[in-house]
């Protein structure tokens, strides 16, 4: 058993963040997280361990304990572009980028060169849980699955699907998609890992037929799995859904039976009031993804909106329509795109005179909020908050071990909330030294 003595953080609500400056945190041999809290010595005493059963970890006055970060929506392909083709709008970039670049993993030795890279580089950025799409392809998905359950991580991945508007070298027909789908689940279900499950996955409404997306929202249900697509998050292809669909975006995938409450949808930019009661209603989630609606020159998504509605909202790289695979990095996006909506609804634009959408009662994301986002936030919003996203009792330990000296030792003693506010704030991703998932350790402190 492992007792960790030092600064302690989680949140246990979108509004509660819960620190123990002098705290401790222990960890059975399973994993499981048994004890946290201030009173190491009460908590000993009442528990009749011998000495010879703990291993004490004691944290210096620069490093404290934190859940690990979710990234609730990233395409694992598109680590091998990330950083490329950022000055187009979405369906321009899909069309010379994305197609392309994924229609190659069918060669399974590539597959296996970007997926080992993209966990490897996601579990040094402290992403304990990750949403990954994959592909199209069937085999090479399955090789990310693999690489995760190698590395540690744990993990939902989904075999894209896509049987219309898409180039004829990268689209499959109906009957293939949902084939390989039902495989998909049932080969990796075989794997047995508890770590790594199946989600299904249809690209976006606009690159499947309602018979595709009716097949797959039945496969979701018959099996019990996750589900993950892209929701409202460019006007013209708002436009174009509708169009098809003769509903709203979320109207469609409601059709089919892919809003449940194991769905999360990434970016919901544009969504209309009906579309955010009917997300509610369903208990489907949003992974917001603030760095890829920049990029792609998508919008501005108001997180406070969906969650004062009710929604459940995670952090998501989106990988790499985002620039960057790691949440910490999303999540000071997060708190931007928050302050620049607060600009447009509070305050004149460059001198006009007034503001767009005025909103004098908006208040902006705080930092202890967007750490929410990043780690219970994203785990709630995965329907994995019974097992991970913060530090309760019998909860697995999923977790960063941050030292905020990695970098640059601070010139002066620093209290719990500036210990956190530095790592957030700085962004240097060097400062999380060890990560934990299911109480195992998958990256080791760096030697010097």
């Amino acid at each position: 058993m492992r007792i960790y003595r030092g600064t302690i953080v989680h949140t246990k609500s979108f509004d509660e963040f819960e620190s123990f400056e002098n705290g401790f945190l222990a960890v059975a041999e399973d994993g499981k997280i048994i004890g946290v809290g201030n009173d190491y010595d009460s908590w000993l005493s009442s528990n009749k361990f011998s000495p010879a059963e703990l291993t004490e970890v004691r944290l210096s006055e620069n490093q404290f304990l934190m859940p690990g970060f979710v990234d609730c929506h990233i395409h694992a392909p598109q680590y091998a572009q990330y950083g490329l083709g950022l000055d187009m709008p979405l369906l321009d970039w899909l069309n010379t980028y994305t197609f392309p670049l994924e229609a190659k993993f069918s060669d399974q030795s590539y597959a296996l060169k970007v997926y080992k890279s993209v966990v490897e580089a996601t579990i040094r950025c402290g992403t304990t849980l990750a949403s990954y799409f994959a592909t199209n392809n069937l085999e090479s998905t399955l090789i990310l699955a693999r690489e995760a359950v190698r590395q540690g991580q744990r993990a939902l991945i989904g075999k894209v699907c896509s049987n219309c508007n898409s180039p004829d070298y990268y689209v499959e027909t109906t009957e293939e998609s949902a084939k390989a789908t039902e495989t998909f689940v049932s080969e990796l279900q075989g794997l047995k890992s508890p770590l790594v499950l199946p989600t299904i996955t249809p690209r976006f409404a606009l690159s499947c037929s309602k018979e595709l997306l009716k097949e797959l929202g039945d496969i979701a249900k018959r099996l019990d799995v996750h589900v993950q697509s892209h929701i409202s998050e460019n006007l013209a292809e708002v436009e174009v859904v509708k169009g098809i669909f003769k509903t709203s975006y979320a109207g469609a995938y409601d059709e089919a039976g892919l809003l449940t409450k194991k769905t999360v949808m990434a970016h919901g930019v544009h969504l209309e009031d009906e579309e955010i009661a009917l997300l509610k209603q369903r208990a489907t989630s949003i992974a917001h993804c603030p760095a890829s609606n920049t990029m792609l020159n998508s919008g501005l998504c108001d997180v406070q909106r969906l969650i004062s509605a009710g929604v459940t909202v995670g952090l998501g790289t989106d990988v790499s329509g985002g620039n960057s695979v790691s949440i910490q990095d999303a999540l000071l996006r997060a708190l931007d795109v928050s302050k620049h909506l607060e600009f447009f609804k509070k305050q004149n634009i460059r001198g006009t005179g007034e503001a767009k959408n005025p909103d004098p009662k908006y208040v902006q994301l705080k930092y202890k909020q967007a750490f929410y986002l990043a780690t219970l936030g994203g785990a709630k919003a995965l329907s994995l908050d019974h097992l991970t996203g913060n530090f309760m009792l019998g909860k697995e330990f999923d977790a960063l071990l941050v030292d905020v000296s990695v970098v640059e030792e601070p010139v002066r003693p620093l209290n719990v909330n500036e210990l956190v506010e530095k790592f957030i704030y700085t962004g240097n991703d060097r400062n999380i030294v060890e990560v934990f998932v299911a109480g195992k350790r998958v990256k080791k402190p760096e030697s010097n």
